[in-house]
């Protein structure tokens, strides 16, 4: 534990803290949007890891997490909905279609397990 130190102002003594320093991550779309509900929704939470330096750590797992679960409920989907490689050869708008419906699906479950919980 380290000593804290203090500055006279005027007939005060005043602590000098600071918050712990944190590496730099860079943050993406997910953690970034992770942060801001945590912020607003969840504040004593955003806080505690804000002051304990583990804020930024903790948004990177989860953006790596909700990248991965991205991927794998995209597959899981194409596959129950029969879109493959096949079908982009025959009928690629068809297939973007289809796709970008699936992303869709996979990010709304993504936001509500991951991001907003």
């Amino acid at each position: 534990m380290s000593e804290i130190t203090y500055t006279k102002q005027g007939d005060y003594l005043i602590p000098d803290l600071t918050l712990p320093t944190e590496p730099e991550i860079q943050l993406g779309r997910y953690a970034l949007m992770h942060r801001d509900y945590l912020e607003q929704h969840k504040r004593v939470t955003y806080l505690n890891l804000l002051t304990s330096g583990e804020l930024n750590t903790h948004l990177h797992q989860t953006e790596q997490a909700a990248l991965q679960r991205l991927e794998l409920l995209t597959k899981q989907l194409a596959s129950e909905q029969g879109v493959t490689e096949e079908l982009k050869e025959k009928a690629p708008m068809q297939w973007l279609g289809l796709m970008n419906n699936i992303r869709s699906q996979a990010e709304e479950v993504i936001l509500t397990e991951l991001i907003y919980s």
